[in-house]
């Protein structure tokens, strides 16, 4: 039963095969009806990330959710559909200063097909994302006009290895953190190891938690378009489709909440909307407990 919630809350009307055409399509579903979002953050609710409560949050309530929620949600209904699969953890490279080392802050998934890896990720809130092979140098197009690409860090002989995801493609096809088209950038790095229940939890608490990071003082939410990709930061949304870009700001609560439901199929009502810190309400801008 969950899982024919689940694709009807995509759009499917059945689940896809279990080859990489069917993973392609699942995530590709999945990304253009289930928006990216972190209110639940500044409404002082905290995220979690358990399959019932990110079920009920991004299915049945109809919101949307960030890396933890998204995935955790992808990573069931794989595993419904028959498609074996397991979490990582990511390091976030966009727009991260050189010479640093960022956080474990995203989480994404390994599915395996025939005996081949596969990245999956139905979380990447920065911009459209493809399933890609977990080749050294394997590509992939989106319908927003950019390429991706995984690129084998290190030596060939280490065990395990590290990889780094690349886009290029516009830069108004992203959340505004993205690099211009004609050039590969960096969007996050990863290995391949062991991911338990807790790292999950703990990396998820420091994420939403953490004062002064993007989660933690800012409202924010994106979505995949077919042909594009829509963001919304505090008041400033920007819709970029068919290689054009519209800039709107966004007047208060209610309108708020219209855009939520009718560009990023996110469901708020105008009362919670209302007691967001960007209209007024309570300041207290993270929770102390998860």
């Amino acid at each position: 039963m969950k899982l024919e919630r689940y694709l009807d809350r995509i759009g499917l009307a059945k689940s896809p095969a279990i080859t990489p055409a069917g993973l392609t399509t699942l995530q590709a579903a999945h990304r253009r009806a289930i928006g990216f979002e972190n209110l639940d953050i500044p409404l002082g609710r905290g995220i979690r990330i358990d399959s019932d409560n990110v079920f009920d949050k991004l299915v049945t309530r109809g919101r949307g959710g960030y890396c933890f929620e998204q995935n955790r949600l992808f990573a069931d209904m794989l595993t419904a559909v028959g498609i074996t699969c397991r979490p990582f953890l990511a390091r976030v490279r966009l727009n991260a200063p050189e010479g640093t080392v960022p956080p474990r802050t995203h989480v994404g998934l390994l599915a395996e097909l025939d005996g081949q890896a596969w990245l999956a990720d139905a979380g990447f809130g920065g911009s459209d994302l493809p399933p890609l092979p977990l080749k050294n140098g394997a590509e992939a197009w989106t319908p927003d006009g950019a390429r991706h690409r995984l690129v084998r860090l290190g030596s060939a002989h280490e065990p395990g290895g590290e990889w780094r995801l690349d886009r290029a493609g516009p830069a108004a096809a992203t959340d505004g953190r993205g690099a211009e088209h004609g050039g590969w950038h960096p969007q996050y790095s990863f290995d391949c190891i062991h991911v338990a229940p807790d790292d999950l939890e703990q990396a998820n608490h420091w994420t939403s938690t953490r004062p002064g990071t993007r989660f933690t003082s800012l409202h924010v939410a994106s979505i995949v378009l077919p042909q594009g990709f829509a963001t919304m930061t505090e008041r400033a949304l920007t819709i970029h489709r068919d290689g054009v870009t519209q800039t709107h700001v966004v007047e208060d609560a209610a309108a708020y909440v219209r855009i939520l439901d009718d560009v990023f199929r996110i469901a708020l009502r105008v009362e919670e909307a209302r007691s967001l810190p960007l209209f007024g309400g309570a300041e207290k801008r993270f929770p102390t407990t998860v």
